[in-house]
């Protein structure tokens, strides 16, 4: 559930629940999806949680792939343990875990106004049921910091039974009188023992000085007081002990802020309800905005421009030739007549097939566009999310080429173009193949511009997704039926009617669909995942891709029908959806990534 869908839709209805209700309506419904391999695909094409190399830590023999981790407070039932692997958490706190379990329920209550969530005590949960939620996991993909409650007896029983799934364990400091009594538990258990701070802090600090611990855990409302916390555990222990906060992260400032000032790893708390499930992976990308570093430049990325420079040159050409003759001379020879001899017989023919490929050309200059902007602002820069949009697109338009066999009407101008095209994205794909750098960004705010975006790119999404559709519909159309309804009543013809005008004319009509819809399946996957991938804060060049990628394909697909007289509304509505989504699109990115100044550090509040 990204934060395009979640904030838009579902988190407006999930509101207006009983908090414990909705609670566990979103995790097992998540958590559900994260069961299957497809579910975790689908999650990862959604997302691409996939966080930077650099934010890699090893602390206490543990590897961490972020520092960013999940409270155990917000799921203490773990009913969403399966789905909070998959969305970009480094690691994950479970528990508080007690020999038994609270008896009672949390009475949960959500103040909008302030943002807070009341009630949200973390309760105690039983070694049983913890048991058999961590037993119910096929695959393990982030360390478990496991937090056990009750008397040191019970810990000691508690840690016994968790030992196999945990990576560390965290204990209240209160519970241990001496460091002896604490270096023979953890020397007993053989696993990392964070000391978590429930005192006041300064006596804390005294009380478990000589202890030597893991690390150390804190928490707090805000992160002002982490951060004055953190400074006070600096001075005490310098460098030699982890420090982890927990809590005080409402948007990515305050982790970078942290992490900064010396927290070793972050528990997003409560805060995390309302800023989205993007949060962490938000975190991610502007804490490795932070590390100074000369960006890579991909010298294959080239390759991958020119073959967008081939495509949108050959749409030009296509929609000259669909303007002045429509008709060329190896059509000609295919039907064994002349152009002339079609209009005399019916002029709506010919408009109707020029309007075919006037919507191919239109396509494909638009879909060649945004190949030459992904190849010059990702590629080039290493993105894996850019080269494997372009890769994902182009092989899906290679194989579009064979649905013209099928239509007994293959041309030696496609076949040419086809092998033309192809060594330049085999030169790209061969050249970049190590390409993998993750995405940075800028945003560290809730701003009423990052929120207003997220509709623009609900919108987009929603574009890509039709567009996407309505490609894999027109090439079932075209290698099926060939025609839809209002096709026949444009045409004043059946195809039976036609086939006795010229029994080689529906294959030259179904050719012309099938490119048309191969060409639209490709384009739309290019806008799903550049919508899905691209939009951040500042990058202005998703924005101008978007607006002047997408007016070629308008002009084409919609002025051609009213210049051939094609204007049945029925037949032109997926346009005007998609018309509408564009320009909801284009005006609510705007102001976030034409660089956010329009709402810059206005925080949600």
């Amino acid at each position: 559930m990204p934060d395009w869908s979640y904030h838009t839709i579902f988190k407006p209805i999930l509101m207006k629940l009983p908090p414990a209700l909705s609670r566990g309506f979103i995790h097992r419904g998540m958590s559900m999806i994260s069961s299957t391999p497809i579910g975790e695909a689908l999650i990862e094409f959604l997302g691409h949680m996939a966080p930077s190399k650099e934010l890699e830590k090893h602390l206490f023999n543990v590897h961490f792939d972020t520092p960013v981790g999940l409270s155990g407070r917000l799921d203490p039932e773990l009913s969403g343990l399966k789905a909070f692997q998959n969305l970009g958490f480094g690691f994950i706190e479970i528990g508080p875990v007690s020999f038994n379990g609270s008896p009672q329920r949390e009475m949960l209550r959500i103040d909008h106004e302030k943002e807070q969530i009341t009630g949200l005590t973390g309760r105690f949960q039983g070694i049983e049921a913890v048991k058999k939620e961590l037993d119910s996991l096929k695959k393990k993909k982030v360390p478990f910091l496991i937090r056990v409650e009750g008397t040191l007896n019970e810990i000691n029983e508690i840690c016994d039974e968790l030992l196999p799934y945990s990576d560390a364990f965290i204990v209240n400091s209160n519970v241990f009188e001496a460091d002896t009594e604490f270096h023979h538990f953890r020397d007993r258990i053989g696993k990392p023992v964070i000391l978590h701070c429930t005192e006041e802090l300064g006596t804390t600090i005294e009380r478990i000085r000589t202890f030597h611990p893991n690390g150390i855990l804190m928490e707090g409302a805000s992160s002002e007081v982490l951060r004055y916390g953190l400074a006070a555990l600096r001075e005490s222990f310098g460098g030699d002990v982890p420090l982890i906060t927990s809590g005080g992260v409402k948007e990515p400032a305050d982790a970078v802020a942290l992490l900064e000032d010396g927290a070793s790893i972050i528990l997003l708390g409560q805060e995390y309800v309302f800023s989205g499930p993007g949060l962490p992976k938000r975190i991610n990308e502007a804490y490795s905005g932070t590390f100074q570093k000369q960006p890579a430049i991909w010298g294959g990325w080239f390759w991958y421009w020119l073959f967008g420079f081939a495509i949108t040159v050959a749409g030009f050409i296509a929609l000259f030739f669909s303007m002045k003759d429509v008709i060329l001379p190896y059509d000609e020879a295919f039907l064994g007549m002349f152009r002339d001899d079609i209009l005399d017989f019916n002029s709506a023919i010919l408009f109707f097939m020029a309007h075919d490929r006037m919507t191919l050309s239109g396509t494909m200059i638009s879909g060649g566009i945004i190949y030459m902007q992904l190849a010059r602002h990702g590629i080039r820069l290493g993105l894996h999310w850019a080269r494997k949009a372009v890769n994902t697109a182009g092989i899906i338009g290679f194989l579009g080429i064979f649905l013209f066999i099928g239509y007994g009407y293959f041309d030696w101008l496609h076949g040419l173009f086809w092998l033309i095209l192809l060594p330049f994205f085999i030169a790209g794909f061969l050249k970049t193949r190590t390409a993998g750098e993750s995405p940075t960004s800028t945003n560290l705010y809730n701003s009423r511009a990052w929120k207003l975006s997220l509709i623009g790119q609900l919108a987009f999404i929603v574009l890509g997704a039709s567009l996407t559709v309505g490609g894999a519909v027109i090439s079932f159309i075209g290698a099926s039926s060939v025609f839809v309804p209002t096709d026949i009543t444009y045409l004043c013809m059946s195809p039976e009617m036609l086939n006795a005008f010229n029994d080689k004319l529906i294959p030259v009509i179904a050719h012309d669909r099938a490119g048309f819809g191969s060409a639209l399946l490709s384009v739309g996957l290019l806008v799903l995942m550049l919508a899905l991938w691209g939009i951040r804060e500042g990058e202005r060049w998703v924005w101008w891709t978007f607006t002047i990628g997408a007016i070629p394909a308008f002009l084409a697909g919609i002025v051609t029908h009213f210049i051939i007289g094609y204007t049945d509304f029925i037949h032109l509505l997926p346009a005007y959806f998609a018309l509408l989504l564009y320009v909801a699109g284009v005006i609510c990115t705007a102001p976030f990534l034409m660089n956010g100044s329009f709402f810059k550090k206005t925080r949600q509040n």
